[in-house]
């Protein structure tokens, strides 16, 4: 077997690292010594290294099957720039384009080769398989196997063939979350043999788990609370729908705070730009659907914020541990609606299949156990993947008296304030962070930071790279506090192994100089006009909802929101025009029945012909009359 030293200094050259995090080695080792593997390590635990370092080491290729076309393209992107060579064969890539990599594979150019699921469940796969030299199969987000798994994706049942066509090539599934019961069925699904385990601890001792159940207007001007606790950190919101999201960024907007958006019905290459001015803290703040963040190599997000309750508690654990992946405190907090199970509700009862629905009302009751039980929420979750825990008390959660007065005070008796409020006063009991060097908490580091990030975002853009290619979050705090000033001190800074240093070593000892003789990060940019102001000029114009949708980049639902909303508040008269007379009519009489606190039982009364749109706009009329009669 391969010595410790063999392995460090490939770590060391390729990676930039001095060390393993907890499992790697291990894992790497096993996948050498030609054993199958099951690997369960949450997020940001380094999953990736523990099937690229063994590859790089064979000398033969790895074939990694990832459902995620844009991570594999991510990967591969990172690993040219650290000089291994891999490729991508999906969907993606132009007929020509296949076929060359195809022909490269069969002569063993790569050492590792990215697979959809879609193209290993191809007929001509396994036959082109059989002529590349394949050292050993990684299956990627692995939980996809299983029916019992949040995420289950049918075509994953194929991959058993790889045991049938590759009897004496090892296979490794790696997953960040996944009960005993979808680890059982992944071992027999894959057909692995006498399996290496590895399974990390699901407790994430730097993250503080925060939930508070509230009414709608109480949770936006709690978000809007929350996000001033983190003015110049990185925060990703969680919405439940693509309009939510929409209507969430515009809020956010209008509240003078810059945020992105992200869904999967944008349009590819703004997704990507979203995406990108995200990651190279363009804009700190992201409001996404779960269409969000697999495969996002953003370690210092300081907050992950949920306005609804997820599906499961696996999905939970997933987009909250996307906070503190630089093993820095981080908070997750959940902020959930009554409405919100009767929107799951709703979801679970359009499975057809009965054995899937009885499954998601299974995650479905362990979510809400979750949100409104009095336990210890790290307790909780530790114990739904088969955890025991030696500890009766976290001290890092809202159950174990780990709270903040911005949570605890009511947001009736005050509106939100405009100035920016110092980060939550309760600190965390089990942190696992490092203690910041002093010189990171100067004005002048914070400058150098912002420089640096300004050279790194300009270098992604040239090289077509996301940003974190180009030199991690991790990377970037390293660099700023040693300040290096040759190469050779270049290269001991973490994430800079030789080819990086090769590739950007002078680059960036230049710009530390520049930096030294005065020079700084370019001003933000001018704030744009607010989407309510957006809004109403274009209403002034005689623009169409759906004209207004086109020019904003919005969905019609989220246009129309906006305008129910400035409508309700008394910023915008109602016009006539935006509903037929005798829809009006109907919508009327029904709210007259009904009441008009809620939208869904208006809509089941009312013909389909009427719209939700249509709806929400004379409740929002009716609305704003009823306040100025109370008033």
């Amino acid at each position: 077997m391969t010595s410790a030293t063999d392995l460090l200094t490939p770590l060391r050259r390729y990676w930039g690292f001095d060390s393993f995090r907890p499992l790697q080695e291990r894992v790497v080792r096993s996948l050498m010594a030609g054993h199958d593997s099951c690997v369960v390590m949450p997020t940001g635990g380094g999953k990736s290294l523990c099937y690229q370092l063994p590859a790089l080491v064979s000398e033969k290729t790895a074939v990694v099957i990832s459902p995620l076309i844009a991570l594999m393209q991510d990967q591969a992107a990172q690993l040219a720039q650290m000089g291994i060579s891999s490729a991508v064969l999906n969907s993606s890539l132009a007929g020509a384009k296949q076929s060359l990599v195809m022909r490269e594979a069969e002569s063993g150019q790569y050492r590792l080769l990215y697979l959809s699921p879609e193209r290993l469940a191809r007929a001509d796969t396994i036959s082109w398989l059989k002529r590349v030299p394949v050292a050993f199969f990684a299956i990627d987000e692995a939980h996809c196997i299983s029916e019992w798994g949040h995420e289950f994706r049918p075509e994953y049942r194929q991959f058993s063939c790889l045991r049938v066509h590759f009897p004496d090539r090892p296979i490794a599934a790696f997953t960040a979350s996944a009960t005993q019961r979808v680890r059982h069925d992944i071992l027999e699904q894959l057909q692995l043999r006498e399996p290496h385990k590895y399974i990390a601890s699901f407790h994430r001792p730097n993250l503080r788990y925060l939930v508070k159940e509230c009414h709608d207007r109480e949770q936006s001007s709690l978000l809007v609370r929350i996000l001033r606790n983190y003015p110049n950190s990185n925060v990703i919101v969680y919405a439940p729908t693509i309009a939510r999201v929409e209507e969430t960024v515009d809020f956010l907007e209008d509240q003078g705070m810059a945020a992105v958006g992200y869904h999967g019905k944008m349009d590819t290459d703004t997704r990507r730009r979203n995406q990108e001015r995200w990651t190279s803290d363009e804009v700190r703040v992201l409001v996404g659907t779960i269409a969000f963040g697999l495969g996002i190599n953003k370690a210092a997000v300081r907050a992950v914020i949920h306005l609804s309750l997820p599906k499961s508690i696996e999905q939970y654990y997933q987009e909250a541990g996307r906070a503190g992946r630089d093993g820095d405190a981080a908070d997750c907090i959940l902020l959930w609606q009554k409405r919100d199970t009767g929107l799951l509700a709703h979801f679970i009862e359009q499975v057809t299949d009965p054995a899937e629905r009885e499954r998601a009302w299974q995650r479905y009751h362990a979510i809400r156990r979750f949100a409104e039980s009095g336990h210890c929420r790290h307790i909780q979750i530790c114990s739904h993947f088969g955890e025991r825990t030696k500890w009766t008390s976290c001290g890092a959660c809202d159950v174990c008296g780990c709270e903040s007065q911005w949570l605890l005070k009511s947001m009736e008796a005050e509106p939100p304030a405009r100035t920016q409020l110092s980060m939550p006063e309760v600190t965390h009991v089990h942190e696992i962070s490092t203690p910041a060097p002093e010189s990171v908490a100067t004005g002048g580091d914070s400058e150098l930071r912002d420089y640096i990030r300004e050279w790194r975002r300009e270098m992604s853009k040239e090289q077509g790279v996301p940003a974190y290619i180009v030199m991690h979050d991790s990377s970037l705090e390293d660099l700023c506090r040693r300040r290096p000033a040759s190469l050779a001190e270049l290269l001991g800074v973490s994430g800079f192994g030789e080819r990086k240093t090769e590739l950007y070593g002078q680059l960036i000892l230049d710009a530390l100089a520049r930096f030294d003789k005065g020079a700084r990060a370019a001003p933000p940019p001018e704030k744009r006009s607010r989407p309510a102001e957006d809004t109403l000029r274009l209403l002034a114009e005689g623009r169409t909802f759906e004209e207004i949708a086109r020019i904003r980049g919005r969905q019609l639902a989220s246009v129309v929101g906006l305008v129910a909303e400035l409508v309700e508040r008394g910023k915008l008269e109602f016009q006539s025009g935006w509903v037929e007379s005798d829809k009006q009519q109907s919508i009327e009489s029904a709210c007259a029945r009904l009441g008009i606190r809620w939208l869904k039982p208006l809509k089941e009364a009312l013909p389909p012909e009427i719209s939700s749109e249509e709806i929400r706009l004379i409740v929002a009329r009716l609305r704003q009359q009823q306040l100025r009669a109370s008033a």
